[in-house]
């Protein structure tokens, strides 16, 4: 018999999406009768607008559109992404830096795949979304954290990111706003980050896809446009994802100089080739239309932060720093951890989510899936009365721990 293993060693290391399987636990919860409230999922709770539906319905009608396209994106779409970059964020590019990609992890997946040879690290701030370790792991990359926590609202700084830094580190990854904290760092904590990485020779990529979900005085900086002695070693990851609620139609996008681009384009071309038609022309739709869709999503959302921050803030044990942008609220609740609830003892976050799940039918990602364990991940991506019910019935069963 083989003693070859079943499954290669690089697949088996990959882990589950915490967040996607929170949410699926949830749902099939809520399929079998049981009210579940989930702060699951990162994803609006609206409807794609009426307008990107219509561009879609009328490609599909269009025969153009049932074949093979490039690999790399429609050119009307590559166009359309660059004119909207320059229009957001002030950044320059041309057509041919632009990659579509099946939604915003194939753009991380293939940016590192591309970037890191085996033993190259990236400088990674924790807490992180659950995609990145993995991608980097995939493309042979060694993560190194650099671990934010609420004393600084989640945000790292140069001297952290200099401590960390080694002669094989080759990537800083930047992300503001941040997926799972809210974190928005401010034009000069961008600025110094990145005129530490062009000092230092490091490439920087920089997810950009909350770039629009900002609240009250902060406001969104593109590190590629604030530092341009970073020169050619940028890489801008994107998607119509959060911006337009279009989580489930998979489009993304890379920017970044021409030679990785075309190589990514070629490992694209390899592995799914051409993103489908119908959602490049609903996301063509998009990009060139207004913002008065996410307008009206980001004044709900606000609505609905000061909401859930106020209330998380209420809870004795717990402490949530206010998140300045995504749709996410990360409070620490490390002081509930090993005190006694409902006849059990929960030693970590993991422990006490699944408490709460089961106990007050509430879906919350423990900071574990984040690379923090102490802490929760909750979306305010859904309706106001959930959000209240749900929290509501949090602070009912932590009030009892002891």
């Amino acid at each position: 018999m083989s003693t070859r293993r079943r499954i290669s060693a690089r697949i088996s290391a990959i882990s589950e999406s915490a967040t996607l399987a929170v949410d699926a636990k949830a749902k099939a919860m809520k399929a079998a009768g049981r009210p579940v409230i989930g702060f699951g999922a990162g994803e609006p709770d609206f409807p794609t607008p009426g307008y990107v539906v219509e561009a879609a319905i009328e490609a599909a009608r269009d025969p153009r559109f049932h074949k093979y396209t490039p690999a790399g994106g429609l050119p009307e779409l590559k166009q359309a992404i660059a004119a909207k970059t320059r229009r957001d964020s002030g950044y320059a590019v041309e057509a041919s830096q632009v990659l579509v990609t099946n939604g915003g992890k194939q753009a991380v997946y293939e940016a590192f795949a591309t970037l890191l040879d085996p033993g190259d690290e990236v400088l990674v701030v924790a807490p992180y979304w659950t995609t990145y370790p993995e991608a980097i792991k995939l493309a042979g990359g060694v993560q190194v954290d650099v671990v934010a926590d609420e004393s600084t609202g989640y945000l790292a700084g140069v001297e952290q990111l200099e401590a960390a830094r080694t002669e094989r580190t080759k990537v800083v990854l930047f992300v503001s706003p941040s997926n799972p904290t809210g974190a928005v760092y401010s034009r000069e904590e961008t600025v110094a980050i990145g005129r530490w990485a062009a000092e230092h020779g490091l490439w920087v990529v920089t997810d950009e896809i909350y770039e629009h979900l900002v609240y009250g005085g902060a406001e969104f900086t593109s590190i590629a446009t604030a530092v341009p002695e970073l020169g050619d070693r940028v890489v801008i990851l994107n998607g119509v994802a959060k911006t337009y609620a279009m989580t489930g139609w998979r489009v993304g996008w890379m920017i970044g100089p021409s030679d990785v681009v075309k190589a990514a384009t070629n490992l694209q071309s390899h592995a799914t080739s051409n993103v489908s038609n119908v959602a490049q022309m609903a996301a063509l739709a998009a990009v060139s239309g207004d913002l008065s869709a996410v307008a009206e999503m980001r004044s709900a959302f606000d609505r609905r932060r000061q909401t859930m921050v106020r209330m998380l803030n209420e809870i004795p044990g717990v402490l949530c720093p206010e998140p300045k942008g995504a749709f996410y609220a990360y409070p620490s609740v490390k002081e509930l951890i090993g005190k006694e609830l409902r006849g059990r003892r929960p030693q970590s976050s993991a422990e006490l989510a699944e408490l709460i799940l089961e106990e007050a039918e509430v879906a919350v990602v423990p900071g574990e899936a984040f690379g923090t364990p102490g802490y929760f991940r909750l979306s305010y991506a859904l309706g106001d009365d959930d959000l209240v019910e749900g929290v509501s019935r949090l602070a009912k069963l932590l009030s009892e721990a002891h």
